[in-house]
C-alpha cells in the first residue's frame, strides 16, 4: 500500500545543525505557548517579559533562580548517567524523595553531631537512599529484561507517598500546628548559605559533581563501556564487557545522585522533611538532559535557564496567571525537542508514487456493460 508520506533514515551529525534544531524547537514551544496565552486573554510578550524580569531582572530573582537550578542540575546529572546507556530512568523524582527520607532520618537522629560529621553522613545517606530506590528496577532490568521505564516511573509514587506517611505519621512534628512536616533539623544539619541569600553549598556540590561526571563519562573506561553498551549491547558482550553489571551500576549511580538532590533540598532550603518538597525536579531533569545532550557541562547552563523558568512562573502570578504556566512551557519544550530529535534522525517527504497511483486511477478507462 502506497502512503502519502515517505520516512527515510538519516543522521545529522553537524553540531551547528543540531544546535539550530534544538534552538528552533525551543522557539516553537514559546510560539505555541504565546498562542495559548493570547487565547487566554493575556499578552504573550508582556507575560514573557514578566517572567524574564522576575527570574533575571534583580539580584533576588537571580539568587532564587540559582536556588531552583541546584536540584535541577543534580537530578539532570542523575538521569544523564542512565541515559548514556540508553536506560530510561524516569524515576529520579522518587529517588529524590528516597534520598530526602534517609538524609532527614540521619539529621533527626544524629543532630547532636558536629556539622563536619553530620553533613557528610547526610550526603552519603542521601546517595544510598536514592541508589537503593533504583536497585529494584536495576536488578529487574539486568536479569529479567523488565522495562525500567515502567518500574522507575511507578516507584515515584511509592517514594512520594512514603514521605506523606512519615510526615503525617511517625515523624510528624507535634508542635507543627498539624502541618505535614517533621521537626526542624539542628543547625549542624543545615547546608551553609552564601551571605544573606538562600543560595547554599549545594551549588558547590552540584558544580563539582558536574565536573567529575564529565570526566568519568568522557575520560574513563567505564564511561566508554556505558556508551558502547548503550549503542549495541551485543557488540559490548562480544568485546567482553559485563552488560548486566553496567546496567545495575549505572542505575545505582543514577539513583544515588538523584538522592543527593533530595538531601540538598531538605538540608539547604526547608531544613526539615515535608510533603511534596520536590515540585517535579526529577521530571524537569529529563527535559534538561535532552536539551543538554547528556553533557554535564551544558547541563549547568540549561538548568540555570530552567530554574529561571520556574521562578518566572511565580512572577506571572501577579498578572492573574497561575505559576503552572512554567510547567506548561516545560511540557511544550519537551514535546518540541522530541519532535526535533525525530527530524535529526529521519527525513519526511511526500511520496511521489502516491500521486502517480492516484493519477493512474483517474485516467483508467471505465467500461459499461
Amino acid at each position: 500500500m502506497t502512503k502519502l508520506l515517505k520516512i527515510d533514515k538519516r543522521n545529522i551529525s553537524s553540531p551547528y545543525a543540531l544546535a539550530g534544531i534544538r534552538t528552533g524547537s525551543i522557539f516553537l514551544a514559546l510560539i505555541i505557548g504565546a498562542i495559548f496565552l493570547m487565547f487566554s486573554g493575556h499578552s504573550p510578550i508582556q507575560t514573557y517579559l514578566t517572567m524574564v524580569d522576575g527570574a533575571f531582572g534583580s539580584t533576588y530573582g537571580i539568587n532564587e533562580t540559582v536556588v531552583k537550578a541546584i536540584p535541577l542540575l543534580i537530578a539532570t546529572l542523575a538521569v544523564s548517567v542512565a541515559f548514556r546507556m540508553k536506560l530510561w530512568n524516569i524515576g529520579a523524582e522518587g529517588q529524590i524523595y528516597a534520598g530526602g527520607i534517609v538524609a532527614s532520618g540521619i539529621a533527626l537522629n544524629f543532630g547532636h553531631l558536629p556539622s563536619l560529621v553530620l553533613i557528610p553522613m547526610m550526603l552519603i545517606g542521601g546517595f544510598l537512599g536514592g541508589a537503593l530506590w533504583a536497585m529494584i528496577p536495576a536488578i529487574a532490568r539486568a536479569f529479567w529484561g523488565t522495562n525500567e521505564t515502567i518500574t522507575t516511573l511507578m516507584l515515584n509514587y511509592v517514594g512520594i507517598l512514603s514521605v506523606d506517611y512519615l510526615v503525617f505519621g511517625p515523624w510528624k512534628d507535634p508542635d507543627g500546628f498539624n502541618f505535614p512536616i517533621t521537626k526542624e533539623f539542628s543547625q549542624a544539619a543545615f547546608l551553609r548559605t552564601f551571605g544573606n541569600t538562600r543560595v547554599h553549598m549545594g551549588l558547590v556540590i552540584a558544580l563539582l559533581m558536574a565536573f567529575i561526571l564529565y570526566m568519568v563519562l568522557n575520560k574513563t573506561v567505564w564511561g566508554y563501556e556505558l556508551r558502547v553498551a548503550g549503542e549495541n549491547s551485543t557488540a559490548a558482550k562480544y568485546a567482553g564487557m559485563n552488560v548486566a553489571r553496567n546496567i545495575i551500576l549505572s542505575l545505582l549511580v543514577s539513583g544515588g545522585i538523584a538522592g543527593i538532590a533530595g538531601m540538598t533540598e531538605v538540608s539547604g532550603i526547608i531544613h526539615r522533611l515535608q510533603s511534596h518538597f520536590s515540585p517535579g525536579y526529577g521530571y524537569s531533569a529529563i527535559i534538561i538532559a535532552w536539551l543538554a545532550r547528556l553533557n554535564p557541562i551544558a547541563a549547568v547552563f540549561v538548568s540555570f535557564l530552567f530554574g529561571g523558568l520556574i521562578v518566572g512562573g511565580y512572577a506571572v502570578q501577579t498578572s492573574g496567571l497561575p505559576a503552572s504556566i512554567a510547567l506548561m512551557l516545560q511540557g511544550l519544550i519537551l514535546f518540541c525537542v522530541l519532535g526535533g530529535e525525530f527530524f535529526t534522525q529521519y527525513r519526511v517527504s511526500l511520496d511521489k508514487r502516491f500521486f502517480s497511483k492516484k493519477e493512474a486511477k483517474i485516467n483508467e478507462p471505465s467500461y459499461c456493460d
